[in-house]
């Protein structure tokens, strides 16, 4: 497999969206392409396959295959891209929202507490405002609010304090420059674990993570044709709570909005009622997978939101 990224669930996952060989489909997180070669590898010589990946990195990992286009882009706009290639009616919808390996290993890209590296954590390292621009630039405030909604960390005020006064002093420009800011709070036991809530409350916040998945769920309900899939493998409660609602209730808020008769209409249908999860075996061979989840979906005839 690719020291890129190792597919999470990778058959459990395919199997589920590739219902028709010569439909069209969508990768929103193209990442190594472990998802997309095993997508193209079920699909007919008409088939057709759309991928989505921020990164200029993934580029190395493009398939050379007639039936596949890269986009170097958001998902959020996976409804323009898709009106733009002519693939306005797709058969799955595919997304795996866990970070590659590769934006985790590679040191500079500074999403990684195991690393010295500047403070940056960009999808996109070309573009938009970086982990330092928040931690130095934010109000007291505004920080407690990141780390409290996006990292569900109790002392969320605690560390907007600390880095407030540590930043007085000097810029808070590198990973150690962080950590040495709020060792006061972090727990003597579960460090790595609370740290690691940390670095995924500014990663989502530089990217505007929340935001971008509710408008892939959005753009998915409108580009599925009925019977279609969606097909999503989430990493944090976060995430995996927007999922759930948007399934449930077509909104990411989970708001039941009924009409005049007491009947709700959703774009969507569960597949599975509980989440799948990873496979013992596959945890002890990807250890990044042990807090995946898998939700299916179908597209209801009664469609569009």
């Amino acid at each position: 497999m690719s020291s890129y990224h190792t597919p999470v669930m990778l058959e459990e996952s395919v199997s589920a969206l590739v219902i028709n060989p010569h439909g069209t489909y969508a990768d929103a997180t193209f990442g190594g392409g472990g998802h997309s070669s095993a997508i193209l590898g079920r699909l007919a010589d008409d088939g057709r396959l759309m991928a989505f990946d921020r990164d200029a990195d993934a580029l190395a990992n493009k398939p050379d295959d007639p039936r596949f286009t890269l986009i170097i882009n958001n998902f959020r706009f996976l409804q323009n891209f898709a009106v733009y290639n002519g693939a306005e009616r797709m058969d799955g919808v595919l997304a795996d929202l866990g970070v590659s390996s590769h934006q985790f290993d590679t040191a500079e890209r500074g999403f990684s507490f195991r690393y010295e590296a500047p403070l940056d954590m960009r999808m996109n390292p070309k573009s938009g405002i970086t982990a330092a621009d928040i931690v130095n630039g934010r109000t007291e405030k505004e920080l407690a609010s990141i780390f409290s909604a996006y990292g569900e960390v109790e002392n969320a005020g605690k560390l907007a304090r600390l880095i407030t006064s540590a930043r007085e002093k000097k810029p808070i420009r590198t990973t150690g420059d962080l950590d040495e800011a709020i060792s006061p709070a972090v727990p003597k036991a579960a460090g790595h674990k609370y740290l690691a809530k940390i670095y995924q409350a500014l990663r989502i916040e530089v990217n505007q993570e929340m935001r971008a998945l509710e408008k892939f769920l959005e753009g998915s309900a409108e580009v599925l044709r009925p019977g279609g899939r969606l097909v999503v493998i989430t990493y944090h409660s976060l995430e995996d709570r927007m999922v759930k609602n948007f399934i449930r209730c077509g909104n990411v808020e989970g708001k039941e909005e009924k009409d005049a008769f007491g009947r709700m209409h959703t774009p969507f249908k569960a597949v599975n009622r509980k989440p799948i999860v990873p496979q013992e075996s596959e945890i002890a061979a990807n250890t990044r997978a042990r807090s995946a989840k898998l939700r299916i979906a179908e597209k209801t005839e009664e469609g569009s939101l």
